[in-house]
């Protein structure tokens, strides 16, 4: 399957990763997709990163913190008025 890149930053980014690595570009783009792929994988999910700043900022973690807010104040936020 062919892929074609019709950007110019992407196609340079592409060749510069492929000379850096010593591969080809079809390599390149397999490697350099691996790796953000890892990457993504490894990275905290959003019950972590919420954890982080929560402790960060020096606030517990309750069950009431936990708790989601009732519709009304969602409803309160976005009104025109």
């Amino acid at each position: 399957m062919a892929i074609n890149v019709n950007n110019a930053e992407a196609d340079a980014l592409t060749r510069k990763f492929a000379g850096i690595a010593g591969v080809g570009i079809t390599d390149a783009i397999v490697i350099a997709m691996r790796e953000a792929i890892q990457r993504r994988c490894r990275s905290e999910s959003p019950r972590e990163t919420a954890a982080r700043l929560l402790q960060e900022h020096g606030i517990a973690s309750t069950a009431a913190a936990r708790k989601p807010l009732p519709r009304k104040v969602f409803d309160e936020m976005w009104d025109e008025r």
